[in-house]
């Protein structure tokens, strides 16, 4: 970086520069961040980058998961419960595995800061304990619910490419998961990135065998992985219609995700490991995922070959049986939501016009003023029965006009 770059970044400690991506434009004046995306008013809570891109990640998943659960013969209604558990899940298990693989970072003097643990506003999820969480709590509720795993894996495992392409430009904001130096156009830095490497350098090359110049542009980890994830999900959508097997997509899943992040992996300066070693806790489980997902769906597809046709859930008595079921309650849902409009509210909606008219379709004794005006008040009555000492209305129905 040049001495105008550096004297850029003390300058604007909130800024992102990319000094590689040529002269004078956005990118090498500096992208001016904020962690803190509002402050909820009254209260004086930040709402920051970080957890609210997580949640739009969430919500497109789940909104994209509900347009495949009828197609892989899952009802919608029970899969929403595990849906839930899932979520929760995933934050207890992000959090919990990035706590367990740092755990010096909370311990002071053999006190435990409990306050720290918790605190994952602050940042700190690792998303293999996200997974790992996800699918276990879901499962678990899936199983009581009576739902197929296999089938609702193949679309949750789609739900976690959406969440995870979002989800890791939280860090951007952050200013956090990059790599090593790289003289790519792409390469990023920020003050954050300077202090941070400054800090930690000596372990850094303790981990890695890397020394690390805070002067010089770092890989921006954070996009690989997002980018990766986009790809994964645009492929494994399209090769959908072409699975063998229910479970297949979430296995390709596995092995698609671990292969992108044994890579990206091993470029980050941030990683975790396990302890008393240099091997990185997420590239060891990466590879072994990929390992795991090739003889998996290597296995199932030499049974399925010997055994003949495969029949997908959606197929069986089960799947068709639950599907009936959720046909059913959202029948019975419009009918109670149809039969529960309130008649006096139905009676006020009508045009005042069809009410006056309506009052002059039967035959009206004596109720006429002297200039030929009809007193609407003596045809609206409040009480029961529309009986005047000196009126009378008749109507030809034989029934009493009431305002309920």
């Amino acid at each position: 970086m040049t001495q105008m770059i550096i004297d850029k970044i003390q300058q604007y400690p909130d800024r992102v520069f990319f000094p590689n991506f040529g002269k004078d434009n956005i990118f090498t004046d500096g992208i001016d961040i904020d962690r803190v995306i509002f402050t909820i008013p009254g209260v004086n809570i930040d709402v920051y980058w970080y957890g609210f891109l997580i949640g739009i990640g969430v919500l497109i998943a789940i909104i994209y998961g509900f347009k495949k659960f009828e197609k892989f013969g899952i009802n919608p209604d029970r899969a929403t419960d595990a849906i839930i558990g899932g979520v929760i899940g995933a934050i207890i298990g992000a959090r919990l595995y990035y706590v367990l693989f740092s755990w010096s970072n909370y311990v002071s003097n053999g006190k435990i800061d409990w306050k720290a643990v918790f605190s994952i506003r602050d940042g700190g999820l690792a998303i293999y304990g996200g997974i790992i969480g996800a699918l276990l709590v879901g499962g678990i509720v899936a199983r009581f619910r009576k739902i197929k795993l296999m089938p609702l894996f193949d679309i949750a495992a789609m739900g976690l490419l959406i969440g995870q392409a979002i989800g890791r430009w939280g860090n951007f904001f952050n200013q956090e998961a990059f790599g090593s130096n790289t003289n790519l156009p792409w390469g990023m830095t920020s003050k954050t990135v300077v202090d941070y490497l400054s800090s930690q350098s000596a372990e850094i090359l303790k981990n890695t065998g890397t020394l690390v110049n805070p002067n010089v542009p770092v890989h921006p980890c954070f996009l690989y992985e997002s980018l990766w994830c986009i790809l994964g999900f645009i492929v494994l959508n399209t090769y959908m219609k072409h699975r063998k097997f229910d479970g297949e997509i979430f296995f390709m899943y596995i092995g698609w995700y671990g292969l992108g992040r044994m890579v990206i992996e091993g470029l980050r300066t941030d990683s975790l490991y396990i302890t008393g070693t240099q091997i990185r806790v997420s590239q060891l489980l990466a590879a072994v995922c990929v390992a795991a997902a090739i003889i998996t769906i290597s296995v199932i597809r030499v049974k399925i070959i010997k055994n003949g046709e495969y029949k997908f859930f959606y197929e069986t008595k089960q799947s068709i049986e639950q599907i009936e079921e959720y046909n059913e309650s959202k029948e019975k849902f419009k009918e109670k939501k149809k039969n529960s409009d309130n008649p006096k509210l139905q009676k006020q909606k009508k045009n005042i016009s069809e009410i006056v008219d309506s009052a002059f379709d039967d035959t009206i004794t004596n109720n006429k003023t002297d200039d030929d005006e009809v007193n609407v008040s003596q045809i609206i009555d409040d009480d029961h029965d529309l009986n005047d000492d000196n009126q009378t209305n008749n109507y030809d129905d034989g029934e009493d006009f009431n305002d309920e």
